[in-house]
């Protein structure tokens, strides 16, 4: 028997109901392999409650979050809802756990989903992550920049040998056990950059380059941001792993979602030593809110991620084999494409697609 703790954080907007379907879903997922419980201990944290209480996560849900198996959050943040300097309140929650947990390493994959019009005009198959360094970087100064009589602003990035060892050996490792960029099935590791303009990222490369020494066995390259961005549109083949700085891995994750059908699909992990917190990459959508038209795929997966995380973490089968049972369901429901959202190209409410999603788990 495998018993887990997850505190669930369902957040604002479209996050509640995303994540009533994860829970179903999860729930389902470890009944089909017996022997696996999941309680889900659910908090209220975000910025509806900042905006009823002043306080976007109280220090007990903190406590839950610290001391569970495993995070799985919703959606985070309304615009409408940000402090004095501009801020929206997201932060207070989601860079808190990020930071105090030390979720150093951002994990979001990517990939050609089956029934999923392409975005792209060429038809590379696209099969790569994106490790982001998350507890760094230009984010490093959030709350502790500077800004002079609202003339002059600066925020300093942030860049150690530590946390960007760390980051590089997780992209290693995730290198290590897949199967190669789809190009030519060779392992790879890129490091995007900004090394020849800025001495901050050269050093970044310079301690990635130290690391790659240590894994002959995976090829290691690099791209500087700018060109990366041309090279997610126009050869995404050519990328297996991919790990870069707070910043420049928060923006090329969304444009590698874009290219394979949106942030409906896209899946993310926060991870570090002891802890994970497992999030879609969207936000939360309040123009569709409360309407059931959301997409819960990216969710859903995010949900297989954090079960295959605890079973790796905790050498546990199960866990693993359910998170497989979750994505062959998800596979097979954008396969077939009867039950999937508008944003897909269907008809589907957010819960039917979620009922289908449910009713493929081992079928």
């Amino acid at each position: 028997m495998s018993t887990y703790t997850v505190v669930s954080l369902p957040g604002d907007g479209i996050g509640p109901e995303i994540t009533e379907v994860a829970e179903a879903v999860l729930d389902r997922a470890a009944s089909a392999v017996g022997g696996l419980t999941v309680n889900v201990d659910t908090h209220d944290a975000g910025a509806l409650r900042w905006q009823r209480t002043g306080e976007a996560m109280s220090e007990a849900t903190f406590d839950a979050c610290g001391a569970a198996d495993a995070i799985l959050m919703g959606a985070i943040g309304l615009p409408e809802a940000r402090h004095p300097d501009g801020r929206e309140v997201n932060g207070d929650v989601i860079f808190r756990l990020r930071f105090a947990l030390d979720l150093y390493a951002g994990i979001r994959p990517v990939r050609s989903l089956p029934g999923v019009r392409p975005t792209l005009a060429a038809d590379d198959p696209i099969d790569y992550v994106v490790v982001r360094e998350n507890v760094e970087g230009l984010y490093a100064s959030r709350t502790g920049g500077t800004n002079v009589r609202g003339e002059v602003a600066t925020d300093t990035i942030v860049i150690t040998d530590t946390g960007t060892r760390k980051v590089s050996q997780v992209a290693f490792g995730l290198a290590a056990g897949r199967g190669g960029r789809p190009l030519d099935g060779r392992r790879m590791v890129t490091c995007v950059d900004k090394a020849n303009v800025l001495s901050s990222y050269a050093f970044f490369r310079s301690v990635f380059d130290d690391v790659a020494k240590g894994h002959p066995e995976i090829g290691a390259d690099h791209v500087y941001v700018d060109a990366m961005t041309a090279f997610q549109v126009q050869r995404p083949s050519h990328f297996d792993v991919v790990v870069a700085e707070n910043m420049f891995g928060d923006i090329i994750s969304d444009l590698a979602a874009a290219t394979v059908g949106g942030l409906g699909l896209a899946a993310s992990g926060d991870v570090g030593d002891e802890h994970g917190m497992f999030q879609p990459a969207h936000g939360s959508a309040p123009d569709i809110a409360g309407r059931n038209k959301a997409n819960p795929t990216a969710m859903v997966l995010s949900t297989a991620m954090m079960l295959d995380w605890l079973g790796r973490r905790h050498g546990d089968e199960r866990a693993i084999r359910a998170a497989g049972l979750i994505d062959d369901a998800v596979l097979a429901v954008l396969a077939d494409g009867g039950s999937v959202t508008a944003d897909l190209g269907g008809e589907a409410t957010c819960s039917a697609m979620g009922e289908a999603i449910v009713g493929a788990i081992g079928a």
